[in-house]
């Protein structure tokens, strides 16, 4: 049976004929929000976090009838196989499991490897951070470079950002993830090679950009006067390919092992998290790992009528095939989260943007939405007047932080005031009436722009501080919404073929750029002619 033709799924159609003229402003208004009220009936807590999901456009009947869609559709049994170790990948017939890396009972799956890495991490972070290990004139480490892409970059970044601080103040790392030479050279001018660390991530140790990118930076330490036996010194290696990582250059006991039943976006509680461990310790990334799992927990065991990843996949589910909303934007009143929405890009629709069903057959309805979004208040300041004023409806995810990891009080208040306002804001509106009393006498003209239509809707995401357990759990929120999201769409979330075929393309017209000569007749006359205008400027 398809999604569309589930019961619940037509239940779901006829509500939403039902109510999608409602306005929210309505339910909220005083005579119509009595006890217990809305906040109280949609506020839940998991995890350690709170969501506020009363200002959806959402009754108890609705989330009564996305809580039957989810079952219908089978989220429980696609939860329980994912935890469980069941091949939930279905075209590369793997596991996934990433819950794996942050589990506490003896008996998860893949325990003793699990453990055995995260002990050589914490031995090796701990080496760079007291000072033990050292580079090739003696000096200690003071920059770690992490080389990677996707998911070896995004993760990793975003949560070190996030972690600032409580970093090493004797310790700088920076992220090199564009082929783009840019990124690596403009890395190089604010670094000594004397006091430099390489991580270089990649599960294949063939990633085009990674690659190249590791390549360059080892060639920029021997000019810089390391020893080619001393380079073993300066770089460490996170891989599954660990022959091509000993091939490189790179020493075997400086290789991390990351396993194929972890995919890339899903992967900084792994290895690939190195570098977090390096810059806030082993202690704080053993935190991320408990929050990641607390929230874990609370999927695998709440009721789904109060499980947050459950209630914010069929919320989005709600959006996306029945209201047509194309994007979501993610909102946080953080700037410590800044990088969240480039990471929650990848995680959402590199996994759920996809049209082929498990069976083959193509989706007959929407699936990921577009995810975007930009720390408050700077968004507030953009692209806030289209959410307010501009016909198209987004909904959106604030995160708040109600206490903050800085010392200037007076300025959060003022942040979390504009957070709680602006939801309030898109709720309410200002209708032509209001605005017209705005406008003054006389400028009825002016009151069309003073107007604004309201009723858009958004959730609150709430931590009370940010702390590395309550960063893993928000992360392990998002991953399981992909999933929720992903068993109601009928597709496969731990794939990307997408991103192979241009992989696949990329080398052969990098070879015609490069080549001697190059064969028009190989590409469309568009790619020709771009290919030639390359080799033409590459020459000069």
């Amino acid at each position: 049976m398809t999604l569309n033709s589930l019961p619940a799924w037509s239940a779901l159609q006829s509500h939403y004929d039902e109510i999608s003229g409602e306005r929210l402003r309505d339910w909220f208004a005083p005579q119509n929000d009595t006890a217990p009220t809305r906040a109280e009936r949609f506020t839940f807590d998991g995890g350690g976090l709170a969501i506020d999901f009363s200002k959806n456009r959402i009754t108890d009947a609705t989330l009564k009838l996305l809580v039957e869609l989810a079952r219908q559709a089978k989220v429980t049994e696609r939860r329980d196989a994912m935890f469980a170790g069941d091949i939930v990948n279905m075209t590369e017939h793997r596991a996934a499991l990433h819950t794996a890396l942050r589990a506490t009972a003896d008996d998860a799956p893949f325990q003793q490897q699990v453990r055995a890495e995260k002990a050589k991490m914490a031995a090796f972070a701990d080496k760079v951070r007291d000072g033990a290990w050292t580079g090739y004139t003696g000096k200690r480490i003071r920059h770690v470079v992490n080389i990677g892409i996707g998911g070896s970059d995004l993760g990793p970044k975003m949560v070190v950002h996030a972690l600032h601080h409580l970093a090493s103040p004797e310790l700088q790392t920076h992220f090199v993830s564009n082929v783009d030479g840019a990124d690596l050279y403009n890395v190089l001018q604010t670094i000594d090679a004397e006091e430099t660390l390489a991580i270089i991530v990649s599960k294949t140790f063939t990633t085009l950009e990674t690659m190249t990118n590791a390549r360059s930076m080892r060639d920029w330490f021997t000019r810089q006067g390391c020893p080619e036996d001393a380079l073993s010194k300066h770089f460490v290696g996170v891989s599954a390919n660990p022959e091509e990582v000993v091939k490189f250059g790179i020493a075997k006991e400086n290789v991390f092992e990351m396993w194929d039943w972890v995919g890339g976006r899903y992967s900084l509680w792994s290895a690939v998290g190195l570098s977090i461990m390096i810059a806030v310790g082993p202690k704080n990334f053993e935190g991320l790992l408990e929050g990641a799992h607390r929230m874990d927990e609370h999927f695998r065991t709440a009721p789904l009528e109060k499980n947050l990843p459950v209630l914010m996949g069929m919320i989005g589910i709600w959006y996306r095939n029945f209201f047509g909303s194309q994007s979501d934007l993610v909102a946080p009143y953080s700037e410590a989260l800044h990088y969240l929405s480039a990471y929650l890009q990848q995680l959402e629709m590199e996994s759920n943007g996809k049209s082929a069903r498990l069976d083959g057959t193509m989706v007959d309805y929407p699936t990921a939405a577009v995810i975007w979004g930009e720390p408050g208040t700077n968004g507030q300041h953009a692209f806030f007047q289209m959410l307010h004023q501009g016909p198209t409806i987004i909904p959106i995810d604030f995160i708040a932080v109600l206490t903050p990891e800085h010392p200037l009080v007076d300025h959060h208040a003022k942040l979390l005031a504009n957070c709680f306002a602006q939801s309030e804001a898109l709720m309410l509106g200002r209708t032509l009436e209001e605005a017209k009393k705005v406008a003054g006498p006389g400028k009825e003209a002016l009151a069309t722009h003073l107007s604004f239509p309201g009723n858009r809707p958004t959730t609150t995401i709430l931590l009370d501080a940010l702390t590395p357990q309550t960063l893993g759990a928000l992360i392990a929120l998002y991953e399981h919404k992909v999933l929720v999201q992903a068993s109601v769409w009928d597709i496969n979330p731990f794939d990307q073929w997408g991103v192979e075929l241009g992989k696949i393309l990329g080398k052969v017209v990098e070879a015609d750029i490069t080549a001697a000569s190059a064969d028009p007749a190989k590409h469309d006359s568009s790619t020709s002619t771009l290919i030639a205008r390359a080799r033409k400027a590459l020459k000069r």
